[in-house]
């Protein structure tokens, strides 16, 4: 396994920071990936279905995440980005500011577990996921995946670090 930790600057188009870019760059390969948050992401044109519940958005679909995931077939994925929001807070503000009630079931684990359960489930053997967030936890071996590079990149002071992991589908 592949461990790095290298500054940058934050930003919040997360796929802009230089080393989070890098290494997309060169994992991300020309087989059938997805992204079910969007937003706006550089990456967006390597990507063969893309989601984001901002109606606004420009995107294959614009679901609920777990919803759109639900649509895509077992084994069908090449490789997914997985950049959620990292908070609960978070979480609440995304949706708050496209006019969306946010439930309890929005604020519990479940909104995590049940997406990955689903990133499980749609990608293939040695299908590929990368993970964002403030923990490096990503899909998980019980979910049947193995680690293989952690990206920590700080970003100085009291900002929380962006862990990113990759990890293979077994």
């Amino acid at each position: 396994m592949i461990i790095n930790r290298i500054w940058a600057m934050p930003n919040s188009e997360t796929f802009t920071i230089k080393p989070i870019k890098e290494l997309i760059t060169r994992t991300i390969n020309d087989g059938a990936w997805i992204d079910p948050f969007v937003r706006n992401s550089i990456f967006k044109d390597r990507c063969k279905f893309t989601n984001d519940l901002n109606q606004e958005i420009q995107a294959t679909h614009n679901l609920e995440a777990l919803d759109f995931l639900k649509t895509l077939d077992t084994a069908s994925i090449d490789g997914v980005l997985f950049d959620p929001p990292y908070s609960f807070r978070q979480i609440q503000e995304c949706y708050n500011g496209i006019g969306r009630k946010v439930f309890q079931s929005d604020t519990q684990g479940s909104f995590y577990k049940n997406k990955k359960d689903e990133i499980a489930r749609i990608l293939k053997q040695d299908g590929l996921c990368i993970s964002f967030g403030w923990n490096s936890m990503g899909i998980g071996k019980n979910r049947g995946f193995e680690m293989v590079e952690i990206l920590l990149v700080p970003h100085g002071g009291s900002k929380n670090d962006t862990i990113v992991t990759v990890e293979r589908k077994l």
